[in-house]
């Protein structure tokens, strides 16, 4: 059986005050997406570069409290900003807070300002995937330690598409494969994480595909899920959150799915 498709809406938590942020949450779950996802990051990525900007895992356990029925996560988090045992427990924690609706979503990271300026070490794109790839067997076997245990097996989406080791964490560890591009690019990626699953015996099948979309529905999404995308994400940006092309996701998820 075919996974069905889900809409999920990235919260960009820069250039707005947190009130609007809590109304575009809760927007957003009231129109019927299935995951909100905010991001990890300490600046804005855009626009003013020293504008309003607000943490990523705090700002989650306000929305593990506001919500009732989204998923939540950020999209993604960096391996280098957090230990990856406390990590590891700081979604343990928004399991439970959120009765089981915590995505931890993780990736190398790749926004120098933000190592900088809180002393992290920046390193290069390769030490920084190989600190992922050291990291998630830690967070996997810290949440087998921790009392209470998580609710669930918590779902692990990791951000990049690098083929030779992002893809092969993917395939050992990853429940959802977060990536950018158009159809054909998707299709390829994909094709080189189902190699990396053979290679470390893992059903492909087991991993959610999932890509970033904007604008409304067409021809492009429709190739998308021909690639074999079924996790679709927009995303906006403060100061007033626009979500207007929502509705039209929406009801094209539910064609898809009803089909």
């Amino acid at each position: 059986m075919s996974r069905p498709i889900r809409i999920g809406v990235q919260i960009q938590p820069q250039h707005a005050d947190y009130k609007e942020i809590r109304r575009a949450v809760a927007e957003a779950e009231d129109a019927g997406v299935d995951i909100v996802f905010n991001w990890d990051h300490f600046f804005p990525l855009r626009g003013e570069p020293d504008g309003k900007h607000f943490e990523a895992w705090t700002m989650l356990g306000a929305w593990a409290e506001q919500t009732s029925r989204v998923e939540i996560g950020a999209l993604v988090s960096s391996v280098g900003y957090r230990n990856p045992e406390l990590l590891a427990d700081m979604a343990r924690t928004l399991d439970h807070v959120s009765d089981g609706r915590l995505i931890l979503g993780i990736g190398g990271g790749w926004f120098r300002r933000d190592y900088d300026e809180y002393g992290y070490e920046f390193g290069t794109a390769g030490s920084r995937l190989d600190e992922l790839g050291e990291a998630l067997p830690r967070i996997k076997d810290r949440w087998s330690k921790l009392n209470p245990r998580p609710t669930r097996d918590i779902p692990i989406l990791i951000g990049g598409g690098g083929e030779k080791k992002t893809l092969r964490h993917v395939a050992e560890h990853g429940t959802i494969w977060h990536a950018f591009g158009n159809a054909d690019l998707m299709r390829h990626k994909s094709k080189v994480l189902d190699d990396w699953c053979a290679t470390v015996g893992r059903d492909p099948a087991e991993i959610e595909r999932s890509t970033a979309v904007s604008g409304r529905p067409g021809a492009a999404a429709e190739e998308l899920v021909e690639a074999g995308i079924t996790l679709l994400t927009l995303s906006t940006s403060g100061p007033l959150y626009d979500l207007g092309s929502l509705t039209d996701w929406l009801t094209w998820r539910d064609r898809h799915n009803k089909g």
